[in-house]
């Protein structure tokens, strides 16, 4: 039956992935998503864990001899981190598996981008799975478009900074680097972040001293302004969890339900292979984190 698997005839390269190479693959996930890449990760127990946030420090003033030294106590809330599951499954042919080689390295690229990609749209245009799971599709934006680029660059430095944010990181999609390209500095006239570019792949490296990551998945062009990135205290207020990393399971005795048809793999000499991970996101304060777009800015 046609679509429902991938075969001999299928474009690609495939060999079988072996179940110790689940490390990897959930390393290659990891960098596949540039929000992973750029946030704190710490390992959480399935049922979540409550983290505590210190939300104002203790405050020093000037005292004169013999007076009463000033008592000031740091302030502290908390937040919820909850796991969810995120899974994808792929269906091969048995003859596929037998006759072409490189499964492996084609799973190796696909799989982790599957999740990967996900894991970025839904925190930034998407809905969250559950409560303990922060998004931050209502995060302020700012426009990023037209002549004056950098000054916009800047103004979304300053509201994170305003926010008492430090901001570590600028996400941004394909089509914000390529207005980052030919960017041009208002004061000398030059273009902006050519001297900030990698010399092994010419793309952008840092914006303001800040690191630069990209990534496909951060675009949204249904969005009305298009989103383009998204910048802010990755670093210090943005912590995602894991439960046990991620978990691969090869079968050819299970039935898979793939468009609304039941799919017995035994009967049809088929596998499948399953790609599941419990990750949960939080951010300390929305207020750190700015949309980019490419049209008029708003809140």
């Amino acid at each position: 039956m046609a679509g429902i698997d991938l075969n001999r005839t299928s474009a690609g390269v495939a060999e079988l992935l072996p179940p110790e190479v689940s490390q990897e693959i959930w390393a290659n996930a990891v960098n596949e998503s540039v929000i992973m890449q750029a946030s704190r990760q710490i390992n959480i127990p399935g049922s979540g864990i409550t983290i505590p946030i210190i939300t104002g420090d203790a405050e020093a003033d000037w005292v004169n001899e013999t007076d009463e030294k000033p008592v000031s106590d740091a302030t502290i809330s908390s937040k919820v981190l909850t796991p969810y599951k995120l899974a994808v499954i792929e269906t091969f042919s048995d003859e596929f598996r037998r006759d072409l080689p490189g499964l492996y390295a084609e799973l190796a690229r696909r799989l982790p981008s599957a999740l990967g990609r996900t894991f970025d749209q839904t925190i930034l245009n998407g809905t969250a799975p559950g409560s303990g799971f922060d998004v931050l599709t209502g995060a302020q934006s700012i426009a990023v478009d037209g002549d004056d680029v950098v000054d916009d660059l800047a103004s979304v430095l300053s509201a994170v900074n305003v926010a008492r944010g430090d901001l570590s990181h600028w996400l941004v999609s394909p089509q914000l680097e390529g207005k980052l390209t030919v960017a041009k500095d208002p004061g000398t006239g030059s273009y902006a972040f050519l001297r900030d570019a990698r010399t092994d792949n010419g793309a952008i490296g840092s914006i303001f001293g800040r690191d630069v990551l990209k990534s496909r998945s951060l675009y949204d062009g249904s969005a009305d302004p298009a989103v383009t990135g998204i910048a802010g205290d990755f670093a210090n207020s943005a912590i995602f969890g894991t439960v046990e990393g991620i978990k691969v399971d090869i079968s050819n005795q299970a039935s898979v339900t793939k468009g609304g048809a039941q799919i017995n793999l035994w009967q049809r000499n088929m596998f499948a292979i399953r790609a599941e991970v419990e990750v949960g996101f939080i951010v300390r304060d929305a207020a750190h984190f700015v949309k980019l777009t490419d049209g008029p800015a708003g809140s």
